[in-house]
C-alpha cells in the first residue's frame, strides 16, 4: 500500500510538471508592428461632452483592441474599448463626466491599440477642459419653464419671476451647446442637488411675489431654500417638507431658533422643549447627542436620541432610547401623522435621567380617548421589545396585553401592547405622563401613567 501511495504521488507531481512546461512553451511572444492613427478632434471640449474619435489601425499580424481612456490627472475617469477585427478605419466615442467642484484643466486622452500577441502601440493627446458659458439654463416646474440667465458671477444662472407660489419643485436643465454637447441635467437626490437626475428640487422662498432661483454648475450651490437656526446652527434641507440637524445638547439649556416667521404656531413637545417665549426654549431631557428634525408641514420638532450618527438603541445597562410604535397614538397629534405599525415612524420616549423615559400625550389630540394599542420597543424599529414578561404596571387606566382573551382590561391585546381598561376611556383635553423606569433592568420594567 505504501508503494501504491508513492507511485501515485510521482504520478501526480509528474504530470503537474510536465503540464507547466508545457504552459511555458505555449505562451505566445510577442509579435507585429501595429499602428495607430487618430485625427485630432479635440478641441473645444466641455464637462459633459461626447468626444468622437476616428482611428486608422494596421498590423501585420491580427489586432485585438483599441481602447480609449480619459485621465483627470492620475484618475481614469472614462473608457470605451472597440474590437478591431482586421485593418482600417474605426468610430467611436468617449464621456467627458460632468461633476461639481472640478476646475477647468487639461485632461490626458489615451489610446491604446493592442494586437493579438499583446504587443501594443499607443497615441496620446492632452486635451483642456472646461465648464461651459451656457446662455442660459432652464427651470422646469410642473407647469411652466423658466430660462435662468448668466447673473454676472462665475457659473452662476438665476430666474426671476412672479412664481406661483413660495414652493416651487423644479429640476434644472443645460441646453446642447455644439455636435459634441449633451443635455445635463440637475435634480435632487439624498437631500442635495445631483446632476444626472430629475427629482424635483424643493425649492422654497421665504417671500411670495417676484423673487428669484438661482443655481452654480460647478457648485451646485442654489436658492432659496428655508434657512432655519437652531443655536445659530444652520439645519439641513432634508426635503421641502423637513429640515434636520444632529446636535449635542445639555439639559436645561437655552435653546434659540430662528427663520421660522410662524414659529408661535408651532406645536412644542413639552417632552424636549420648554417655552420660555415664541423662538426660545429650554432642554428637557438628560445631555447628549440628538437629531432635530424641524417639519414644515405639521409645524413640529421631531427629536430623537442619537447613538454616534445613529438613532440610539436601549442598551444593556438600561441607557440609551425606548421607542413606541403602534396605534392610537402620533405626534403633533393623532390626526395630523399617526405611527401606527411603521417603522419608520417610531416616537423616541424623552430620557429624563436615572434610566427613565418619559412621553406626555393630550387625549383627543396626540393619543386617541377611547382606545390605544402601541407599545415600547428597544430601537427604532423591530427587533428588542417589551412585552408583559418583561413589562408591568399598577395603572387602573392603561394595563399590559399578555395574547389572552378577554385579557386584563375585557380587550385582547398582542403580548406587551398597551390598552384601555373597558369602560374607561381617557379624559378628553387631559394630559397623561407615560414613564418607563428601567433602574431595576430591561427585564424588569415598570409602566406608570399619571394623569395630570
Amino acid at each position: 500500500m505504501k508503494n501504491l501511495k508513492y507511485w501515485l504521488f510521482t504520478m501526480v507531481v509528474g504530470f503537474v510538471a510536465v503540464v507547466s512546461c508545457s504552459d511555458e512553451a505555449e505562451e505566445i511572444p510577442q509579435a507585429g508592428n501595429p499602428v495607430v492613427e487618430i485625427e485630432n478632434q479635440f478641441s473645444n471640449v466641455h464637462f459633459g461632452d461626447v468626444l468622437p474619435f476616428t482611428a486608422t489601425v494596421s498590423d501585420d499580424v491580427s489586432l485585438s483592441t483599441l481602447t480609449a481612456v480619459l485621465y483627470f490627472g492620475e484618475e481614469e475617469v472614462a473608457k470605451t474599448v472597440i474590437r478591431t477585427k482586421e485593418n482600417g478605419k474605426y468610430e467611436g466615442t468617449i464621456a467627458v463626466p460632468f461633476e461639481k467642484d472640478i476646475p477647468d484643466g487639461t485632461a490626458t486622452l489615451e489610446f491604446v491599440l493592442l494586437n493579438t500577441t499583446m504587443k501594443s502601440a499607443r497615441q496620446t493627446f492632452e486635451v483642456p477642459v472646461k465648464r461651459a458659458s451656457y446662455p442660459y439654463l432652464i427651470l422646469v416646474t410642473e407647469a411652466a419653464s423658466y430660462p435662468m440667465l448668466p447673473t454676472g458671477n462665475p457659473n452662476e444662472y438665476a430666474a426671476t419671476e412672479a412664481f406661483p407660489s413660495t414652493d416651487l419643485p423644479a429640476y434644472i436643465k443645460t441646453p446642447i451647446m455644439d455636435d459634441k454637447g449633451r443635455e445635463i441635467v440637475f435634480g435632487w437626490k439624498e437631500s442635495a442637488i445631483k446632476d444626472g437626475v430629475s427629482a424635483n428640487i424643493p425649492f422654497v422662498s421665504p417671500v411670495g411675489g417676484k423673487y428669484s432661483v438661482t443655481f452654480n454648475t460647478l457648485t451646485y450651490e442654489a436658492s432659496p431654500f428655508f434657512k432655519i437656526l437652531f443655536n445659530e446652527q444652520e439645519m439641513n434641507m432634508v426635503d421641502e417638507d423637513n429640515y434636520q440637524l444632529d446636535i449635542d445638547l445639555t439639559q436645561g439649556q437655552e435653546l434659540k431658533i430662528e427663520g421660522l416667521s410662524d414659529i408661535a404656531d408651532w406645536w412644542i413637545d413639552a417632552d424636549f422643549f420648554t417655552k420660555k417665549q415664541d423662538g426660545v426654549y429650554s432642554f428637557v431631557p438628560i445631555s447628549g447627542k440628538y437629531r432635530i428634525v424641524a417639519n414644515l408641514k405639521f409645524k413640529y420638532f421631531k427629536i430623537e436620541v442619537l447613538d454616534g450618527n445613529s438613532p440610539a438603541t436601549l442598551k444593556e445597562d438600561g441607557t440609551g432610547a425606548i421607542w413606541i410604535i403602534g396605534d392610537n397614538v402620533g405626534k403633533p397629534s393623532v390626526a395630523q401623522n399617526a405611527v401606527g405599525w411603521n417603522t419608520d415612524k417610531p416616537l423616541c420616549l424623552s430620557p429624563i435621567g436615572n434610566k427613565k423615559y418619559q412621553i406626555t400625550l393630550v387625549a383627543g389630540t396626540t393619543v386617541s380617548i377611547e382606545d390605544i394599542n402601541f407599545k415600547f420597543f428597544h430601537q427604532k424599529g423591530w427587533g428588542g421589545e417589551f412585552s408583559d414578561k418583561t413589562l408591568t404596571t399598577g395603572s387602573d387606566m392603561v394595563f399590559i396585553g399578555t395574547g389572552e382573551e378577554p385579557g386584563p382590561g375585557n380587550t385582547k391585546r398582542d403580548p406587551g401592547n398597551l390598552g384601555l381598561y373597558k369602560g374607561k376611556p381617557l379624559t378628553a383635553g387631559a394630559t397623561y405622563v407615560f414613564t418607563v423606569d428601567v433602574s431595576a433592568g430591561n427585564d424588569k420594567a415598570v409602566l406608570t401613567v399619571v394623569k395630570k
